[in-house]
């Protein structure tokens, strides 16, 4: 009775949200499956049979993050990327445009934002699906009955097909964040990964069988495995609390207290979001790049430049996490607002002058954030590095670190927190007997 398993089933409220998570999931790993109109599936699989060997680490790269959806060129192919794509695009527009930021704080105004995103989520994946038929045509110049329709049908439907994938996928995502347990979106991603993991382990269990992989090295990795998941957990946990005093004050009639209280920055406030934002932003081009290359020569060019595994890449990779990890710091923790909070409730920062304070928290959050992207940054190019020095194959090292890694223990971490909340909400025990969970919203 004291289990914390069987409470979970117990609570009614809590049962159905998991099961409605569980019934969401699996209709997204169905659809996974589930080719597109005018595909060949047989001579697909054939093609893609014939290229493991010679592995191409672009589509390996978007195939991992589609939970194998690529490859099999079905209707969820793109996944939930260009939705994650125009979110990005939507909260710079909010930055540089006053009028639009000025909309959005307006009386629903949030709602016609996220009408925006919605219409702009269409056009990204448009392009996105358009390129996708392109390199579905690539592909039948070297392989026959590939295509059951002609080129025009084909392209239209495909991009049809594709396009009501995503917007599903979408639709799914608010559903599982209402209706279920909560962090829609990063669940659908957080499943796409996990569903990789059974085919990552075999294929490294036939190299290893094989002898093209010594057993001492993949001990070694998952040491360091296992030693990174740690620091990440650690890292996601951390935080640095600023004290801040409140005096006595009259709100009315009463009389309020003085009290003390502190303000929590996370060591890493911004969580995996700059990964994801990085990997989302070059996802983009490299899609298009790689998929229509074969038809244009500079296109060609960006994707042999844009290889996961090669050096622009992964420094572009670095510096976008750098800067994603300040604007988005900037965007959700504002020190401005808050000194300006602080003030307004006759509170005070020991130490520092009333007038000092947006000076003294922006130093803060510039000292927490600088070494926390760089975490991030090291994490995200950690698959990179295991397979130049070990050579793992990509479908194993991209577990190793980068946004797979932090997507599977941040959105593990959230998951555990919300249940653990409805369980003591209901008057149960919670997930863990001491401390205490925190998750973050990804």
């Amino acid at each position: 009775m004291a289990n914390p398993l069987v409470g979970i089933f117990r609570v009614k409220e809590l049962r159905e949200r998991l099961l409605f998570t569980a019934l969401m999931l699996i209709v997204f790993r169905l659809g996974a499956v589930l080719p597109i109109p005018g595909i060949n599936v047989r001579e697909l699989n054939a093609y893609f049979l014939s290229q493991q060997n010679s592995g191409n680490a672009i589509i390996d790269y978007l195939d991992f993050f589609a939970g194998g959806a690529f490859s099999n060129f079905s209707v969820f192919m793109l996944g939930i990327m260009p939705y994650i794509s125009m979110s990005i695009i939507m909260q710079l527009l909010l930055i540089v445009f006053p009028k639009l930021k000025k909309i959005s704080q307006e009386e629903g105004g949030k709602k016609k934002v996220q009408a925006y995103q919605r219409i702009g989520t269409v056009v990204v994946c448009l392009i996105q699906s358009f390129a996708v038929t392109q390199y579905a045509q690539s592909i039948s110049r070297s392989v026959e009955n590939l295509l059951s329709l002609n080129i025009l049908p084909f392209t239209l439907l495909a991009m049809l097909t594709v396009t009501t994938g995503t917007m599903f996928l979408m639709w799914m995502g608010e559903q599982i964040t209402k209706r279920g347990i909560g962090n829609g979106i990063s669940l659908l991603i957080f499943a796409g990964i996990v569903a990789r993991l059974p085919h990552a382990l075999w294929e490294l269990f036939g190299r290893v069988r094989n002898g093209d992989l010594n057993l001492v090295f993949v001990i070694v990795v998952f040491i360091m495995f296992v030693a990174v998941v740690a620091l990440v957990i650690f890292e996601q946990q951390g935080q640095r609390k600023i004290p801040v005093h409140y005096a006595k004050r009259v709100v009315g009639r009463r009389m309020y207290g003085a009290q003390n209280t502190y303000i929590p920055f996370k060591i890493n406030p911004s969580g995996v979001i700059p990964v994801i934002f990085a990997s989302s932003i070059l996802t983009f081009p490299l899609q298009i790049a790689s998929t229509i290359g074969g038809n244009v020569a500079w296109l060609a060019a960006v994707s042999r430049a844009l290889n996961p595994r090669g050096a622009l890449y992964n420094v572009l990779y670095v510096l976008l996490i750098i800067f994603f990890a300040y604007f988005y710091t900037q965007v959700s923790l504002n020190p401005i607002e808050i000194a300006k909070n602080i003030r307004e409730n006759g509170g005070s920062i020991p130490g520092i002058r009333t007038d000092k304070i947006e000076e003294y928290l922006t130093r803060i959050l510039n000292r927490i954030v600088l070494p926390g992207s760089l975490y991030l940054a090291v994490i995200a190019v950690l698959p990179t590095i295991v397979q130049h020095l070990f050579n793992f194959p990509s479908s194993i090292s991209y577990l190793m670190g980068g946004t797979s890694l932090l997507i599977l223990v941040g959105v593990d971490l959230d998951t555990m927190s919300q249940v653990e909340a409805l369980l003591k909400m209901h008057h149960h025990e919670g997930l863990t007997k001491r401390g205490r969970l925190r998750g973050r919203n990804l």
